[in-house]
């Protein structure tokens, strides 16, 4: 029948909202809660957690370059999944089993940051396959979606059962991202496959001021992200003098707003240029930062969240589609837009630790975070008003 939705059909539409779901919950449960998952079944030391934890994001840092940019050399992002996947069980069973801190250690760096790049991959095949940006937008959404739920799921495990069960959980996510990776890799063998595209040498890529323009604007966003979600606690409790529990009000709020931000933002970005939402949000965020920095009272904090919700949403969802858009290979975009995130928390720490010097320590990176939003937004305006006057140069000077 023309029109009618077989089963397979709709199992086949099901099953990349599924993937992106269990993927991003997977670290959802697991980054929150590793420090304590050291702490409890190893007996780690800070130091030991410390050392742990800035491995395994080097891990991942690395790994989430280095295994997308090989998949497109193949134009194959579906095997390296199912690896990834693998790799994900494996080190759950290494974790619960390691007699020491080294070898747990050693799960979280060389099974843990391959593991961590699934997400990348799965949005790498996103682009491969065609999808629109809209699709990738509603995608990111339920990844965001996840990242809701996994924190709580995590703790309430934890709590109610120990941290053992944790484990457990970490263990069935795995083999639900192997199953879907499988999936995937059937639902390709019965379809006609895409042509492999052919597309410039890495280095090339990687040539530019503008290329990297973008890259660092990215960056210096998620650093005002970063580093204000990190102080939020902090800035509810020493300067506007409100019960911790507001800040989970506050953090709350925005992560629930974000993920109806980003399936508004996917249809606007059919009939809207992603510099246009770009250009919106910034102004949106500037708002946000500079009207949080000067609150006096968290119910006011929490009013604001829905300029949060829409200037991180915009960043995470167009985002990525700029940067896929700027770098033609797919894993090369995903990974370096994943990456900005990593760096963003690394400079995040330096901003925070910098700006200890002020009276109001926590309210000032409010403020630096708006400045931030405000340079990105000149940079990035100029930057297209610049591309236009020398479009309308080229084009007369074609005509005459």
């Amino acid at each position: 029948m023309t029109g009618a939705e077989t089963p397979a059909s709709s199992a086949a539409r099901l099953l990349w909202p599924t993937a992106a779901w269990f993927w991003a919950l997977q670290f959802a449960v697991l980054n929150p809660l590793l420090a304590v998952l050291l702490v409890t079944l190893l007996d780690s030391t800070p130091a030991q957690v410390g050392l742990i934890l800035g491995a395994y994001n080097v891990g991942g840092f690395v790994a989430s370059l280095v295994i997308p940019s090989a998949a497109d050399r193949t134009g194959d992002y579906l095997r390296p999944l199912l690896a990834c996947g693998i790799c994900g069980v494996g080190m759950v069973l290494a974790l619960a089993a390691a007699p020491s801190v080294t070898v747990a250690l050693l799960a979280l760096v060389l099974l843990g940051g391959p593991a961590g790049v699934g997400s990348t991959l799965l949005f790498a095949q996103l682009r491969h396959e065609g999808a629109s940006p809209s699709r990738v937008i509603r995608t990111r959404a339920v990844v965001s979606f996840a990242w809701v739920v996994g924190p709580p799921l995590a703790t309430a495990c934890t709590g109610v059962l120990g941290g053992a069960s944790t484990l457990w959980l970490l263990a069935g996510v795995g083999l639900v991202n192997v199953a879907t990776a499988v999936l995937l890799l059937r639902r390709r063998r019965s379809t006609e496959p895409a042509p492999h595209a052919a597309r410039p040498p890495m280095r090339a890529q990687l040539r530019g001021r503008g290329r990297w323009g973008v890259v660092v604007a990215f960056v210096a966003l998620q650093v005002t992200n970063v580093a204000t979600v990190t102080v939020a606690t902090l800035f509810v409790t020493r300067e506007l003098h409100a019960p911790i529990q507001w800040a989970g009000v506050v953090l709350g709020a925005a992560a629930i707003l974000e993920i109806p931000a980003l399936l508004l933002i996917g249809r606007f970005h059919a009939r809207v240029p992603a510099r246009s939402l770009i250009l919106g949000a910034c102004l949106v965020g500037a708002a946000y930062y500079a009207l949080a920095s000067v609150t006096r009272a968290p119910w006011q904090l929490v009013a604001l969240q829905p300029l949060n919700a829409w200037f991180f949403a915009t960043v995470a969802g167009v985002g990525l589609t700029v940067f896929q858009d700027v770098f033609p290979s797919p894993g090369l975009a995903s990974g370096l837009f994943t990456n900005t995130r990593r760096v963003g928390a690394v400079l995040s720490g330096l901003l925070i630790a910098g700006l200890a010097v002020f009276p109001d320590p926590y309210r000032a990176v409010y403020g630096a975070a708006a400045v931030l939003v405000v340079l990105v937004l000149v940079g990035y305006a100029t930057t297209v008003v610049s591309g236009r006057v020398t479009g309308r140069r080229g084009a007369s000077r074609l005509r005459t």
